[in-house]
C-alpha cells in the first residue's frame, strides 16, 4: 500500500502488478497458474459498483509485462479472464510480438460462446484503442483487423457490435475509402443490426463530411439549402456558463432532403489559435421549400478533458459536412 493513493489510475494498476510479481513464484508458468485460479474464485462485488471490474485489472497487468515470452499459456489466459474485467490492453504486445499467431487466435475467438471473448477479439485488435499501447503495423495495415471484424459483422450481442463500430471508426481516422467499401459491401442485404454497426462506424466520417458517407446512410448527397442569420446569445460568454444559438433552415430542393446538421466550435488554443470540434445536432428530413427552425446550447462548464481559453471563438452550421452559416461570440474569464 505504500505510496499507493497518491497515484492515479493506470499508475496504481502498475504498482499492485509490481507487487504481485514480487510475491509471486518466480517461475512465470506457477505464477500464471495462481494467477487463473485467483480469476476463477473472484469476488465480482455488488452490482451497485460501477468500477468493481477495475479491481482484476492488475491480473491482467502482470500477465501483459510478464508474459509475453509464452504466448499460448498466456492468451489462454487472457481468454478464460476477459470476462473479469477485459483483456483488450493485456493482449497488446501479443500482437506486436507474434502478429500471425496472435491473429489466428483472435479468429477462433470471434466465434467463441462468450460473447467477452467475441468482444475482446475486435477490442484488443483496435488500432487507436484508448489508454493502450499502441500497435503501429495496425494503423499502417488493418487487413488482418479488417478480416476480424467481417467475421462478426452479424453479431448478435450489442456489446460485441459497440467494439466492431468503434474499431472501424478507429480505422476510418487512417483509411476512410477502405472502411467505406466494407460498409457498401455490409450494406448488401443487411440487417437491422449490421445497419446499426455501419452507422456508428462512419460517424467520424459523418463529422468529417466525406462526400462518399452521405449516400452509404441514405442523406441526401448534394443538400440544397440556405441558413438564416445564426443568433447567439449572449455575445459575450462566462467560462462556467452556457451560450445559445438559434437558426433557420429553408430547403431550397424541389424534392425531399435528409438532412445531417452539426455544429463546429472553434475552441481557442492556448496558443491563441483557433481549432473546430463538430457536435452532432439533429437528422432531419425537409420537404421542399420547408423552413425548419433550430436552437442548441453549448455549455462551457469546466471538464477535466478541455481547458478553456478566453477570446474571439466560432460556431459554424454544418449541413451534411457543408459549412453553411457562421458566428462569433467571446469566451471571458469566469468570475
Amino acid at each position: 500500500m505504500r505510496g499507493l493513493a497518491r497515484l492515479e489510475l493506470k499508475p496504481r494498476v502498475g504498482h499492485i502488478a509490481a507487487q504481485l510479481a514480487t510475491f509471486l513464484p518466480g517461475d512465470y508458468g506457477k505464477a500464471l497458474a495462481i494467477v487463473v485460479r485467483a480469476s476463477e474464485r473472484w469476488d465480482h462485488g455488488g452490482d451497485g459498483e460501477p468500477l468493481r471490474g477495475f479491481a482484476a485489472w492488475p491480473l491482467f497487468h502482470f500477465i501483459e509485462h510478464h508474459g509475453t515470452g509464452d504466448f499460448t499459456r498466456s492468451m489462454a489466459a487472457l481468454r478464460s479472464m476477459t470476462h473479469l474485467f477485459s483483456a483488450e490492453f493485456a493482449i497488446r504486445p501479443f500482437i506486436a510480438r507474434y502478429p500471425k499467431r496472435a491473429f489466428a487466435e483472435l479468429q477462433r475467438w470471434t466465434t467463441d460462446a462468450s460473447e467477452h471473448v467475441r468482444r475482446l477479439a475486435s477490442e484488443g485488435a483496435r488500432p487507436r484503442l484508448p489508454w493502450a499501447t499502441r500497435v503501429p503495423a495496425l494503423i499502417d495495415d488493418p487487413t488482418p483487423v479488417l478480416a476480424l471484424l467481417d467475421r462478426l459483422k452479424d453479431e448478435p450481442a450489442l456489446y460485441v457490435r459497440r467494439s466492431v463500430a468503434n474499431n472501424l471508426n478507429d480505422i476510418a481516422k487512417d483509411h476512410p475509402d477502405r472502411v467505406l467499401d466494407l460498409c457498401e459491401a455490409w450494406l448488401d442485404g443487411a440487417s437491422e443490426e449490421r445497419r446499426w454497426i455501419v452507422r456508428h462506424a462512419t460517424r467520424t466520417l459523418v463529422k468529417a463530411g466525406h462526400p462518399r458517407v452521405w449516400a452509404l446512410l441514405g442523406f441526401t448527397r448534394r443538400p440544397q439549402v440556405a441558413l438564416s442569420e445564426i443568433a447567439v446569445s449572449p455575445r459575450r460568454v462566462r467560462v462556467g456558463d452556457d451560450v445559445s444559438f438559434t437558426f433557420q433552415l429553408t430547403s431550397t430542393a424541389r424534392v425531399d432532403q435528409r438532412l445531417v446538421v452539426d455544429y463546429a466550435i472553434h475552441f481557442v488554443k492556448a496558443s491563441g489559435a483557433g481549432r473546430p470540434k463538430v457536435f452532432k445536432l439533429r437528422v432531419v428530413k425537409v420537404a421542399p421549400r420547408q423552413v425548419t427552425t433550430l436552437s442548441c446550447r453549448h455549455s462551457f462548464r469546466r471538464i477535466s478533458t478541455r481547458t478553456y481559453y478566453p477570446g474571439l471563438h466560432a460556431i459554424e452550421v454544418l449541413v451534411n459536412g457543408n459549412i453553411e452559416g457562421r458566428a462569433e461570440f467571446a469566451l471571458i474569464p469566469a468570475r
